[in-house]
Parts: structure tokens; C-alpha cells; sequence
């Protein structure tokens, strides 16, 4: 039987309706990558477990494959897109300072009287956008899309061989409503600020402004300080979250990290011990690391494969620049 979660008290119980995703149509692999910088197939592979990653055509911007996964999350849900109560899109390549991109995407779904905003929270921000999500269900009764979509190649330098093979573009949605009993436990997050230049934009757009000549910023990251604080804070994190939901890691049935490093997320496993019957979600191998997407797009790729079952339930764990993180178990959709 599966555990049930902790929750805060509320007039409702938040959970998780149903997932969609939009994968971009062109697949890029190492090789091509190598082409731009000077690595291979074979170093990317043992460095990071990536293989292939999906890089966005011109046709398919943020608001679109936002979009499009909503809708599929919708459908899966069985839920109308005029009861979504608000629309929450976790992005940080959005390159309009306004209006936000999840004003745009309720507009295009039929959402016309949801509330729409955007959080920046990197790598995170999906998870942060659940825990908003979950209190607003909690408050209002209602539904609520939430939507991690990313085209990180429009912030890609090709030549910087620390980051070139790393990222990839695409969407994921999920749609949380009222239901029964609590499918999501309450979140575990923070941020540690002195360690804001570990994953950085390379110029502000103000410095772009002021000196048109300068090179159109691109992500900056120190591989090593973000893979050791990864691993070892991130772990306890993960910990932690199992244990405000109440649950211990063998009643697990997946988990479902921010697919940054396969390095990093097989260390995380071993950290919180997880026994062998937890599927670990590794979607970077095909898919490459969608920052605020990854998470969706994981969690949709393990449920459709059947690997795990609705309702089974799974640790998420976001972390990225900031350096932010959030961590929350929630019961598949």
C-alpha cells in the first residue's frame, strides 16, 4: 500500500492531475556538438551520460512548447483549460523582461481568466512553481497548470567547452487540483547567495545595452563547484524532504532529480541510499539538461515508458543557480 504524505493542514489536498511534455523535433548529437569545440563523443559520454539533446527550431519558442505541453497535460488530466485557476511557467530564458510567457500561454490554451505569472529559479524553479501551485490548490480549491520550459540554446556559447554539450531545449507541464488525499508533501527549499557566480549569465542586459559590441550573453558555469555542492548538500535535502513527507526511501518508487550530470545523479542516489527497486529518472541521455524543464520532462518519460505507475510515489529534487533548490515527494499522476 502506498504511504500516505504529510501535509499541512488546508480546506483541500493538492495532487497531481496529469503531465504532458513538448520535446523539440530536432536531435542533436555528440558529434555535431563536436564540431563547435574540441571534445568527443566518448568525453561527453563518461562526463556527463549524455548522448543526444533536443535543440528548438526557430517556430518552436518558449510560449509554444509551453503551450503545447499544457495542453497535453490538460488532456491527460481531463481537465478543461477554463478551470485553471493560474498558470505558473518556471523559466530563466525567457528573454523578455515582460510581459511574462505564462500570460501568452494562458491566452493560447483557452485559460483566458486563469492568473499567469513567471518565476525564475533556474534549474529549481520547477519544484518552486509546484509548492506555489500546491498552496494555491490548498487556498482556492481550484486547478493549477504549472509548466518548466526552457530553450537554452539561445543562451548557449558553442564555443565554451564547458558548456556547449551540456543543454538542451524543451517543455513540461503538469496540471495539480483538489483531490481526496494530499499527493504532495510540503517543500524543502532555500538558496545559498554566496555562491552566486558558480552558475551565471556572462553580461546583464544592461551591459549589453551599454556596450552594443559586446558579446550577446551566454551561460557560465564552474562545472566542479556546482557538481560538489550538488552532491553533497543536495543529498541531505533530499533527505529531508523525505522526511517532512513522512516517508523513507524505500517506499519510494521513483526519483526524479534535475537531470544536470548522470555522475551527479547516480552520486545523489547513493547518498539517500535508495534500495534498488527506486527507478532513478536519467533522462539527460537523450534529452541533455532542459534546466526548469528537466524535471517534467523526466517524470513524463518514466510514466509513459511504464517504468513506475500512477499514483506510486517520487522525490523531486531541483538545485541549480542561485544556488537555489527545492525538494518535494508527490504522488505520479
Amino acid at each position: 500500500m502506498t504511504p500516505r504524505l504529510n501535509s499541512s493542514p488546508s480546506q483541500c489536498a493538492p495532487a497531481l492531475l496529469g503531465v504532458g511534455t513538448h520535446r523539440p523535433h530536432r536531435i542533436v548529437d555528440n558529434d555535431e556538438i563536436c564540431q563547435y569545440i574540441e571534445s568527443s563523443d566518448e568525453w561527453i559520454r563518461s562526463r556527463t551520460g549524455i548522448v543526444t539533446r533536443r535543440w528548438a527550431a526557430p517556430d518552436e519558442s518558449i510560449a509554444e512548447m509551453a503551450s503545447l505541453a499544457a495542453e497535453k497535460a490538460l488532456a491527460a488530466a481531463g481537465v478543461q483549460a477554463d478551470a485553471i485557476d493560474c498558470v505558473i511557467v518556471a523559466t530563466f530564458t525567457h528573454l523578455k523582461q515582460t510581459p511574462a510567457v505564462a500570460a501568452e500561454v494562458s491566452h493560447r490554451i483557452g485559460a483566458v481568466e486563469a492568473a499567469a505569472f513567471d518565476i525564475s529559479a533556474g534549474c529549481a524553479g520547477f519544484v518552486h512553481g509546484l509548492a506555489l501551485a500546491a498552496d494555491t490548490v490548498r487556498s482556492r480549491g481550484r486547478h493549477v497548470l504549472v509548466i518548466g520550459a526552457e530553450r537554452m540554446t539561445d543562451l548557449l556559447d558553442l564555443e565554451d567547452r564547458s558548456t556547449a554539450f551540456i543543454f538542451g531545449d524543451g517543455a513540461g507541464a503538469v496540471v495539480l487540483g483538489p483531490a481526496a488525499t494530499p499527493g504532495i508533501a510540503p517543500v524543502v527549499w532555500g538558496a545559498d547567495g554566496s555562491q552566486t557566480d558558480a552558475i551565471s549569465q556572462t553580461v546583464s542586459w544592461g551591459e549589453l545595452r551599454d556596450a552594443p559590441n559586446q558579446r550577446w550573453p551566454a551561460l557560465r558555469q564552474d562545472g566542479q563547484k556546482v557538481f560538489r555542492w550538488a552532491v553533497y548538500e543536495m543529498a541531505k535535502v533530499a533527505q529531508e524532504a523525505l522526511d517532512v513527507a513522512g516517508v523513507e526511501a524505500g517506499d519510494l518508487d521513483a526519483f526524479i532529480p534535475h537531470q544536470a550530470n548522470v555522475r551527479i545523479i547516480d552520486a545523489l542516489a547513493r547518498g539517500i541510499r535508495l534500495p534498488e527497486h527506486v527507478v532513478v529518472a536519467r533522462d539527460i541521455v537523450t534529452t541533455g539538461n532542459t534546466s526548469g524543464a528537466s524535471i517534467p520532462l523526466a517524470m513524463e518519460a518514466l510514466l509513459s515508458a511504464g517504468e513506475v505507475r500512477s499514483g506510486g510515489l517520487a522525490l523531486l529534487l531541483g538545485y541549480g543557480a542561485g544556488l537555489s533548490y527545492a525538494a518535494t515527494v508527490v504522488a505520479l499522476p
